[in-house]
């Protein structure tokens, strides 16, 4: 999680400065927190436009996914430069908007920044501001001058404990708010998919071109990437980098990652020679956004089946590919959801497998057989008067293709869009009912069949102490 730790005080020894800077350093495994300054922010003025320094900011905050806000006490109220810096980004520029925040203070007296963080709550909730302040435990810091070592660091264990809860707190609130606000933001609307990647998230790789055909050496140069023999400490296992290549590109299947900001970011290249694989993809195609590696036929399914996964109106979405053929092949793409602990959309996981090989080595090792099943609507010619599922993931009046997978190979094989042209001599077929996609997939003919067991065995089926509580600067 990426938060934003605003200093308050414009004071060269500030409290609230070691306050937060102990917060980024001691939490840091529990979110990343970037500490900004207002010094260069210039006293509010109607009518002037934000210099640099309010820009920033602007941008910062509007970036992360929640705001600390480290306050002292001025008379009974926050810092002038403080309520500057609010005045500026509650003018012309806005991005406390329904911005998670919690407050935070330091001070050299018992009863501290209470007061401060009073007038600090009433401001950011007013209009124009619109923030949305954690209404729990409050942080204050007394005797500021007193409560930390030459390391910068909180010598009492209990004011540590307690403060670490409160982050925890506010950590769990932002997620709920942030998981609460996208899904009104997009449930129900999957056209707003954006898959430019163009958003980023606190996984992205910034300064690198994510078009660039080097983006994997450069973003791993720049981010100090582990590679080869280094090690790396998985969920149940530790692992060098050479080790985790050799187990995923011996998977018996394809697989690609892409992350919540709809970016392309690995594959497991099974084979170097793109066209032979399930799912054509080209090497330099990797940091590429999902918009740039499919054609256009294919955009409006893919941001259909990544919208289902992120708002989990589904977690699985699987079709085949178009040109299956019985007794041959029959590849299934699929894509599953990926989420991290608090249930937050981190990507999706896709996986291309062949099911032939599987199916043809069960019925060589049970001596079955495939037989066609009478009952069976006719799904060579989709004529039929049952009415087909529809496949999961397929919005109702669009084309789409099947291969979610990156490629802008026009071979790839694709659904039937619904600027074909429907034979007179059959009834339409809606182009993503399941009728159409076996009859696409298969090419069925009259000695085609499907699938039915035939044997004869059965088969198994608030308050703190003194140390913790009220603190000024």
């Amino acid at each position: 999680m990426k938060l934003v730790g605003i200093v308050g005080s414009i004071s060269e020894k500030s409290y609230n400065r070691k306050l937060l800077q102990f917060m980024a350093n001691n939490y840091k495994n529990l979110a990343d927190i970037e500490v900004l300054e207002i010094k260069d922010v210039p006293m509010f003025e109607t009518g002037v436009e934000p210099n640099e320094a309010v820009q920033y900011l602007n941008n910062r905050i509007k970036d992360a996914d929640g705001v600390i806000l480290a306050t002292p006490e001025h008379n009974h109220t926050t810092s002038p430069a403080l309520k500057s810096v609010i005045e500026w980004l509650s003018s012309a520029l806005h991005p406390f908007i329904d911005k998670p925040v919690l407050l935070v203070g330091a001070s050299t007296t018992k009863q501290g920044s209470s007061r401060a963080q009073l007038d600090l709550r009433q401001i950011l909730e007013s209009p124009g501001v619109n923030a949305l302040v954690m209404p729990k435990d409050e942080f204050l810091l007394s005797n500021a001058h007193e409560a930390f070592d030459e390391d910068g660091k909180l010598k009492d264990e209990r004011t540590v404990g307690f403060l670490g809860t409160v982050v925890k707190d506010f950590i769990q609130w932002v997620n709920v708010l942030n998981a609460m606000q996208k899904n009104n933001n997009i449930k129900g609307d999957w056209k707003s998919e954006d898959l430019s990647a163009s958003q980023g998230t606190d996984t992205t790789i910034n300064g690198v071109d994510m078009e660039d055909p080097n983006w994997v050496e450069k973003a791993a140069e720049k981010t100090n990437a582990a590679e080869g023999k280094d090690y790396v400490k998985l969920d149940r296992g530790v692992l060098s980098v050479d080790q985790l290549n050799w187990f995923l590109t011996t998977m018996p299947m394809e697989l690609t990652f892409a992350d919540d900001n709809n970016q392309f970011l690995y594959y497991n290249r099974t084979t170097d020679n793109g066209p032979s694989m399930l799912a054509p993809r080209d090497p330099s195609q990797a940091g590429s956004s999902m918009d740039s590696v499919h054609p256009d036929r294919a955009k409006v399914g893919v941001k259909h089946v990544i919208h289902q996964l992120r708002t989990r109106e589904t977690d699985l979405v699987q079709m085949p590919v178009p040109g299956n053929k019985i007794n041959e092949k029959h590849i299934m793409h699929y894509y599953k959801g990926m989420y991290d602990e608090n249930g937050k959309y981190r990507g999706v996981n896709e996986w291309v497998l062949d099911l032939w090989p599987i199916v043809k080595s069960y019925l060589e090792m049970t001596g079955q057989k495939l037989v066609k099943d009478e009952n069976a609507p006719d799904v060579t010619s989709g004529a039929s008067n049952k009415s087909a599922s529809k496949m999961p993931g397929m919005p109702k009046s669009e084309p789409v293709d099947a291969v979610f997978g990156a490629s802008n190979d026009d071979s790839v094989p694709h659904l039937p869009v619904k600027e074909d042209p429907v034979p007179t001599s059959q009834p339409e077929v809606n182009p993503y009912s399941l009728e159409a996609v076996l009859d696409a997939t298969s090419g069925a003919s009259e000695d085609e069949v499907v699938e039915e067991p035939k044997q004869d065995y059965p088969i198994e089926e608030n308050q703190t102490d003194a140390t913790s509580g009220a603190s000024e600067e």
